[in-house]
C-alpha cells in the first residue's frame, strides 16, 4: 500500500522521540510490517500509535507499547527463550523474533492464532512458536523463561503459574489492574517496579467455550 512503508521507515524516529532507546528494538520496529497483521480494511492506520481491533474482541497494541514491551525486558542474548501470553495478531511476537529471541507465544482464541501462524509464517516468522490455550498457564513444559510478556491486564496480581515460569533471572512484563485499566508492572529478582499507566483488554482464564 502507498505510503506505509515510508511510515514504517519513519517509525523508529518517531518511537525514539517517546523514549525509546533500544536500536535492537528499533531496528525491530523498522523491519516488521505492521500492515501485514492488521485486518486490510484498517491497514491504512497500521502506523497511527492507536489500538486497531482485529477481531474477537481483540486489538492490536500500539507501535508504542509493543516497542516499549521489548525494551522493558532488557539486553537477552540472542535465542533467548521468551515466552508471550496474549498473541493476538502474532506483530508483537514477530518484534521479539526480530530482536533475536526465541519465542512462544500463547492465545486463547483459535481464529486468531491460526491467523497469527500464517502471518507469521508469510512475514519470514515461522519460527515463532503459537499455541491455543489458557495464558494463564503458561507453557509449564518449556519453562523456564528468560522473559515473559502479558498482553492483557492481569486482574488485581501478577498470575502465579507466570511467575513459576521465569528464570531466575528473568523478567516478567504484565499490566496489572482492575478491568482494562492498570499499571504495567516489570517483575525481576522478586522486585516489582511500576512503568506506565496502560490500558489492555483483560486477561481471560480458560478457552472461549469454557
Amino acid at each position: 500500500m502507498p505510503g506505509l512503508h515510508d511510515d514504517r521507515s519513519d517509525l523508529a524516529d518517531r518511537l525514539r522521540e517517546r523514549g525509546i532507546t533500544d536500536e535492537r528494538v528499533l531496528a525491530a520496529m523498522s523491519a516488521v510490517p505492521r500492515e501485514l497483521f492488521v485486518p486490510e480494511d484498517v491497514a491504512g492506520e497500521a502506523y497511527a500509535d492507536v489500538p486497531l481491533g482485529i477481531g474477537q474482541g481483540q486489538t492490536i497494541s500500539t507501535p508504542w507499547i509493543v516497542a516499549f514491551s521489548a525494551a522493558a525486558l532488557g539486553e537477552f542474548p540472542a535465542g533467548a527463550r521468551v515466552l508471550e501470553v496474549g498473541t493476538g495478531s502474532g506483530y508483537g511476537a514477530a518484534v521479539l523474533a526480530a530482536c533475536g529471541a526465541s519465542v512462544v507465544t500463547v492465545e486463547r482464541h483459535p481464529e486468531l492464532a491460526e491467523q497469527a501462524r500464517r502471518t507469521l509464517a508469510a512475514t519470514g516468522y515461522g519460527d515463532v512458536a503459537v499455541r491455543t490455550g489458557d495464558g494463564l498457564a503458561g507453557a509449564p513444559d518449556l519453562a523456564p523463561f528468560d522473559g515473559i510478556v502479558v498482553t492483557a491486564m492481569a486482574q488485581r496480581r501478577l498470575p502465579p503459574a507466570l511467575l513459576e515460569q521465569l528464570a531466575p533471572d528473568g523478567v516478567l512484563l504484565c499490566p496489572v489492574g482492575d478491568g482494562a485499566e492498570g499499571t504495567l508492572v516489570r517483575h525481576h529478582r522478586d522486585r516489582d517496579e511500576r512503568l506506565a499507566d496502560v490500558r489492555f483488554v483483560p486477561l481471560v482464564p480458560g478457552a472461549p467455550s469454557d
